[in-house]
C-alpha cells in the first residue's frame, strides 16, 4: 500500500536538506517555526470552518472538495512541522499502534446537573 503521507515527509524533508529556489517549503523553513505553526493553525481553522460547511451541506460535492483540500493542506503543514522539531512518520506511527492497543479506555465525562 501507498504511504502518501511518507512520501510527502520526504519530499518536505529533502527541501529542509537542500533549499530550491522559490520553493514554499523552503521559505517556511527559513522563517522558522513560529511561521510553521501559525500556518498549522491557520490550515486547522480552515478545516474546522470546511468540515462545518461540509456538514450543513451534506449534497454539495464542492463542499466535500473543499473540506478535502483543507485537510491535505494541514497534512501538509504538519509534515513541515514534523520535519522542523525532528518527528518522523513512524514516531506518530508508533505511537498509533501503542493507541491501538487499548480498549475499553473511554474517558468519562464530568456531567453536571444544568437544571440546579
Amino acid at each position: 500500500m501507498k504511504d502518501t503521507f511518507s512520501e510527502l515527509y520526504e519530499v518536505v524533508m529533502s527541501r529542509k536538506e537542500e533549499k530550491q529556489e522559490g520553493s514554499y517549503t523552503c521559505y517556511l523553513f527559513e522563517k522558522g517555526l513560529d511561521k510553521i505553526l501559525k500556518k498549522v493553525g491557520e490550515e486547522c481553522s480552515e478545516t474546522i470552518i470546511a468540515a462545518k460547511n461540509a456538514d450543513m451541506f451534506k449534497d454539495d460535492a464542492d463542499k466535500k472538495s473543499d473540506l478535502i483540500g483543507e485537510i491535505s493542506d494541514l497534512y501538509y503543514h504538519i509534515a513541515v512541522m514534523m520535519a522542523q522539531v525532528g518527528i518522523t512518520p513512524e514516531d506518530v506511527n508508533a505511537e498509533l499502534e501503542k493507541r491501538s492497543l487499548k480498549t475499553g479506555n473511554l474517558k468519562k465525562f464530568h456531567t453536571t446537573d444544568k437544571n440546579t
